[in-house]
């Protein structure tokens, strides 16, 4: 099983993506990229009441609709860490992960999407005008 590390809350549509994304898209692809098993995912926020950064409007997380992620622990002990700037095959993963969450998540932020996101994913399942996503 693939641990998320500090323990979160989140609401339940957004724990089930979040588990099914970890287990059928990430593992496979830090097995296959990096060689070893996805171990644990590191949040960075899930489940705070505030409102988003500059706004008045409620965060997505405020709902438990959004998980940020810091980084990924693997069964080899290494940490891959979400930046602007990771060694080049710990890039590639976390490429191959951003661009997978668009689709399953509606809104995907990460570093170079904006100063608040630079070392952070940022998951969540806001809905969108024409069922749309957001991801950049």
């Amino acid at each position: 099983s693939i641990g998320i590390s500090p323990g979160t809350e989140l609401n339940c549509p957004m724990a089930e993506a979040a588990a099914r994304f970890m287990a059928d898209v990430v593992q496979p692809m830090a097995k296959a990229e990096l060689g070893a098993d996805l171990k644990a995912v590191n949040q960075a926020s899930a489940f705070v009441c505030r409102p988003r950064n500059g706004t008045r409007k409620l965060s997505e997380h405020a709902f438990g609709n959004a998980l940020d992620i810091a980084s990924f622990t693997l069964s080899d002990g290494s940490k891959i860490e979400v930046g602007p700037a990771p060694p080049e095959k710990d890039a590639k993963f976390l490429d191959a992960v951003r661009k997978a969450a668009c689709g399953p998540f509606k809104t995907v932020l990460g570093p170079g999407a904006d100063a608040d996101h630079a070392l952070h994913f940022h998951l969540d399942l806001e809905p969108r005008r024409h069922g749309g996503t957001f991801c950049q």
